[in-house]
């Protein structure tokens, strides 16, 4: 029991650090401000169910990804540090178009598309790969039945969390303003730059331990 407890609070705090879904409030008002109450909720639900399904994949089928391009763990690690890392920068720079890596031009297609619950609020603004990468790396060092059962949970809950927070963005954008949004983003930008720092000394040491 305490082995999952530890690893369910470890992971939905990396998680919730990496996916920030506060900072996803301000680009979520934006597209869907022609909503509708009951269409915002829908939005909302299938942006976690995408957020989930995608989180579960990496989480399982990303090893044999890794297999299949010959790409070790710490190189793994390395990148999704440096990926971490630039995610939280983004986060504490307040700069979060060029962090999620969505284009004028491309904001602006997205204003006449029917869904947008897959792209880009699931991928790439939430589930980008900094988490992907991130849950690949986790899945190797907890691969005990526990463990999986706690990582699923962990996701499952985090998603959850994304679409309570999605669904309520409208009045935390008017009850938190700009400002308020911008200093959550920040603070979460500080733990993920800390994780993303933390990722790549453990690969490091991995290496100089491999010598």
């Amino acid at each position: 029991m305490d082995v999952f407890l530890n690893t369910f609070f470890v992971l939905v705090g990396a998680l919730f650090s990496v996916l920030n879904p506060f900072g996803a409030i301000p680009f979520f008002v934006g597209l869907t401000q022609d909503f509708n109450k009951s269409e915002r909720s829908r939005v909302s639900l299938w942006t976690a169910i995408n957020v989930c399904i995608i989180l579960l994949i990496s989480f399982f089928a990303g090893e044999y990804v890794l297999r299949f391009f010959g790409i070790t763990i710490p190189a793994l690690r390395i990148a999704g540090g440096i990926l971490i890392s630039s995610s939280g920068f983004g986060l504490l720079n307040a700069n979060q178009k060029k962090r999620k890596g969505i284009s004028k031009e491309v904001e602006e297609d997205l204003q006449h598309r029917n869904s947008i619950a897959l792209t880009p609020l699931a991928m790439p603004m939430l589930a980008g790969p900094g988490s992907i990468s991130f849950l690949i790396a986790f899945n190797q060092d907890h691969h005990k039945t526990t463990e999986i059962l706690a990582s699923c949970f962990s996701v499952i809950i985090v998603s959850l969390l994304i679409f309570l927070i999605l669904r309520s963005a409208h009045y935390l954008a008017k009850y938190l303003g700009a400002s308020g949004i911008v200093a959550i983003s920040r603070i979460v930008g500080f733990l993920t730059v800390a994780i993303g720092i933390q990722y790549i000394i453990s690969a490091i040491l991995s290496i100089i331990r491999g010598i």
